[in-house]
């Protein structure tokens, strides 16, 4: 199975944070990173620059920013749950808006968490391995 990490980020700056909380919380999934929202969907569903990947190998997580060009993080995760094919896929919202329409909004569209970013590093990387350890670890995927 595979365990990678899929995160969807466009800021540098939070994901070498991920990267390096990751690092610190020793998750040694792969963490492939990509920056927009249209990436996103052409990494899951194999189109476009990702078109020769197989599209049943799925990551078994998505990090997913809601605040991204191209499309939104709404818009990504509502693109994955009408999809058969990644419709039982884990999202974790990892954003670092904590506004009551966002949290809502995701949870309508079938996000599996939501966590708002924590400022403190130390903070961040407990979050980071709490994620780890019940999506990749604890959790029994479909």
């Amino acid at each position: 199975m595979n365990r990678e990490i899929l995160l969807v980020e466009d800021n540098p700056d939070d994901v070498e944070l991920t990267r390096l909380a990751f690092e610190e919380a020793q998750v040694a999934n792969t963490l492939t990173v990509v920056r927009d929202g249209a990436e996103a969907l052409d990494y899951l569903f194999a189109r476009g620059r990702y078109a020769d990947r197989d599209p049943q190998d799925l990551p078994s997580l998505v990090l997913l920013d809601l605040n991204l060009p191209k499309l939104d993080g709404r818009e990504v995760l509502q693109a994955i749950r009408n999809d058969e094919r990644t419709r039982a896929l884990p999202v974790v919202v990892l954003t670092t808006s904590a506004e009551p329409f966002d949290v809502e909004a995701s949870y309508t569209l079938g996000v599996n968490s939501y966590i708002q970013k924590p400022v403190d590093f130390n903070q961040f990387v407990w979050a980071v391995k709490q994620v780890g350890l019940y999506w990749l670890v604890l959790n029994q995927p479909p």
